[in-house]
């Protein structure tokens, strides 16, 4: 009898372990960036006539004409077309809010 001779211990299978590793990935990686993609084109195709904008290079403008892929735009110096992937927020209700006053 060999006294130095013991059973391994059970070791996990390297598949079980990289299935983990993607599960992971996945749900901490690509499944957030996913739902920020769906709430970002919802929001670009809310976006309306009359509506107040800023673009991601920073400027400020009020939609006058929604087309297929861009916006025409007006500014203080003029009008611009700019695509709808450069719009980074809406204005409107909190920059400019509605004429009601709290009373």
């Amino acid at each position: 009898m060999n006294i130095l001779q013991t059973n391994p211990a059970p070791t996990q299978s390297p598949m079980l372990m990289m299935l983990l590793i993607m599960a992971v990935f996945f749900i901490f990686m690509i499944l957030p960036q996913m739902r920020k993609q769906k709430k970002a084109k919802k929001f670009l195709e809310v976006l309306k006539k009359g509506d107040h904008i800023i673009t991601t290079g920073g400027i400020h403008g009020k939609i006058i004409s929604v087309l297929d892929a861009h916006f025409v735009v007006e500014m203080e110096e003029g009008k611009a077309k700019i695509e709808k992937s450069a719009v980074s927020m809406e204005m409107t209700q909190s920059g400019y809010p509605s004429n009601s006053t709290p009373g």
